[in-house]
């Protein structure tokens, strides 16, 4: 499993969502309003600029689902701006569905 975290503009969320919602057999996604900040090319500490909202979307797939989200969200996000965004791939050791006590993939 693959657990997929993207900082993406608001103004694209629904997208975004929409893409991902075409997307046969994905579970779901968390969506959270965030604010972060970045610091700019080549500039020091004291160039770090006000913090700025952002959305988080978070989804643990299948490996083979992996890399065909992350290209949905990276299409769909895109706007040619700075502050775009970011897109993590991490390894998902495990899951545990609370409710059925089931684990690994089958939680997906």
């Amino acid at each position: 499993m693959k657990e997929i975290k993207a900082i993406i503009q608001t103004p694209v969320l629904e997208k975004v969502l929409r893409a991902l919602r075409a997307m046969k057999g994905l579970p779901g996604c968390t969506v959270s309003h965030v604010r972060g900040y970045q610091r700019s090319d080549g500039v020091s500490d004291e160039g770090l600029l006000e913090s700025a909202e952002r959305t988080k979307l978070e989804i643990v797939v299948q490996d083979v689902d992996a890399n065909k989200v992350v290209q949905a969200i990276a299409k769909n996000a895109h706007t040619g701006s700075p502050g775009d965004g970011k897109i993590f791939v991490i390894a998902c050791l495990d899951a545990l569905q609370i409710r059925t006590g089931e684990r690994g993939e089958a939680v997906l």
